[in-house]
């Protein structure tokens, strides 16, 4: 069966060859992709309401088009669901990606026939560079599993609708049906616990090579794997596989417990897809960050982060941008998107190539006191706090505590699920508490001017998240718990699995 993946090669590497070449003139690629969506915008509904023209010029679009977030967006989808033409994009898209907004309730992302190649396209070229990179092809030659929702779909206004990755079932091309797993009729099952028992059974006796998925839901198949098998390590189940492909959250708090599930070190490709487009990937095995997908059909803006909720925030092209600025990410695309606000933000690791880390959502912070920490900086400062120790975690989440029941100053509680907890808590704790000083200097201010006390750590029981997650309704799938959050709600609900301090 080793035909496939020579077969593949050839191809693979010329889309590698490709990507190098318009990562090296990102800046031209862009001002491409603009006027591409400048030509088809001019002649929609929305185009005409914002005087938009064929060949208009940034500075006229960004001081033309305001930016919003799905609300904003809302009626626009609405008149599409209404039956009319033309509306966002020409004509009418081929599918909704549905997905809940924190505040939008529902939302329906428009995908068009012109925006299908960036969101399938490139989850391809990910794997074809990787291939072309690292010469492992081994993976197209055996099984690989896609960890994902359902593929259902059902009509909104006549447009196909379901989750993105239910959609992408549907779209997986010829050359890699054959080898995909689970079966349809299992990704059918909505009940995630089922859901995955079905999933063991069947990928218990084959040659798994490839898997991908969020890391949490891939630690859970990868624990059924081994009770259902009496194995120690996945990879005496499954010798031959080589490549982990993940997206959605930060692999590096997952790493020493998945790896240590699989027995080895594994070689991984991170992705960054969203509802919204397929918007970066990993292109190196040796250099940080996400090559920005600045060649498929997205016009990227960016906004100093701390800006975002003006009125008129400074709006920036890649042209613009700086290595180390957290930046709240915006859109425009060939779904029909215009000066869209994700809700992401990212920093620029590399200006050559044009390389980013996710930092976070805007809504995801903690600045109860006016620090300002974000997602990447908990996670960093996690990181640093257990290297070196045998210290692994299955999930955490950082919220502030404004009056402590006990009395005495506030402080930041991480709500740690521990694979391995710590012999010493308080050193830990300590430890954290270093870190964060290091990442944030307004946290470090607070700290040091008697403001705030030492974080503290409460231990939750074993299969807390996935218990708080199921609650929600929200168990599998590309569902995932916030890194921290600047009120209590999820701390208090997932008060009820914590166990004494140790």
């Amino acid at each position: 069966m080793a035909w496939k993946s020579a077969l593949i090669r050839p191809f693979a590497k010329s889309v590698a060859r490709g990507i190098r070449r318009w990562s090296a003139e990102a800046l031209g690629a862009q001002r491409q992709v603009f006027r591409s969506l400048m030509q088809v915008a001019a002649g929609t509904a929305f185009g005409k309401e914002y005087r938009l023209k064929p060949d208009s010029s940034y500075d006229a679009f960004r001081q033309q088009v305001p930016i919003r977030d799905y609300e904003g967006f809302r009626p626009y989808v609405e008149r599409i669901i209404a039956g009319e033409h033309d509306v966002l994009w020409k004509g009418r898209p081929v599918y909704f990606a549905k997905t809940s907004g924190t505040t939008s309730g529902v939302k329906y992302i428009p995908i068009t026939r012109e925006s299908l190649p960036n969101h399938f396209g490139t989850a391809r070229n990910a794997l074809f560079n990787y291939l072309a990179q690292t010469g492992n092809g081994q993976w197209m030659d055996g099984k690989m599993i896609f960890l994902s929702g359902s593929p259902v779909l059902d009509t909104t206004g006549g447009i196909l609708t379901g989750r993105l990755s239910g959609i992408a079932n549907h779209l997986v091309p010829a050359w890699v049906k054959g080898n995909q797993l689970p079966s349809y009729r299992t990704n059918c099952i909505e009940d995630w616990e089922q859901k995955v028992g079905e999933i063991v059974r069947e990928t218990l006796d084959q040659d798994m090579r490839l898997i991908s998925g969020i890391p949490p839901w891939v630690q859970m198949y990868y624990e059924r794997l081994l009770e259902r098998s009496g194995k120690k390590y996945i990879k005496d189940l499954f010798p031959n596989f080589s490549v982990f492909v993940y997206g959605g959250v930060n692999f590096e708090p997952y790493r020493a417990s998945l790896e240590e599930l699989v027995g080895k070190r594994m070689d991984s490709v991170e992705t960054y897809p969203a509802s919204e487009g397929f918007l970066a990937f990993q292109d190196s095995q040796s250099e940080p960050g996400l090559l920005l997908n600045v060649h498929s059909g997205i016009f990227f803006e960016f906004v100093p982060a701390e800006e975002i909720d003006r009125e008129n925030p400074r709006r920036l092209s890649l042209a613009e941008v700086e290595t180390g600025v957290n930046y709240a990410l915006i859109l425009s695309s060939n779904a029909g998107l215009w000066a869209y606000d994700i809700g992401d933000t990212v920093r620029f690791v590399s200006k050559n190539p044009y390389r980013i880390v996710v930092t976070g959502r805007v809504k995801h912070f903690i600045s109860a006191f006016g620090e300002h920490v974000i997602g990447k900086e908990v996670e960093e400062a996690f990181g640093q706090a257990i290297a070196g120790t045998e210290v692994k975690v299955v999930e955490f989440t950082v919220a502030p505590q404004v009056r402590p029941p006990e009395g005495g100053l506030p402080y930041h509680e991480w709500l740690i699920e521990f694979e391995h907890p710590p012999e010493d808590l308080g050193a830990l704790e300590k430890a954290l508490d270093q870190a964060m000083m290091e990442q944030n200097i307004y946290y470090q201010d607070l700290i040091e001017g008697k403001i705030l006390r030492q974080a503290k750590i409460t231990p939750l029981q074993r299969d807390a998240f996935r218990n708080f997650m199921k609650s929600q309704g929200k168990l599998g799938g590309q569902n995932k718990v916030p890194r921290l959050s600047n009120d209590r709600n999820i701390a208090e609900e997932l008060f009820k699995y914590k166990i004494p301090y140790i």
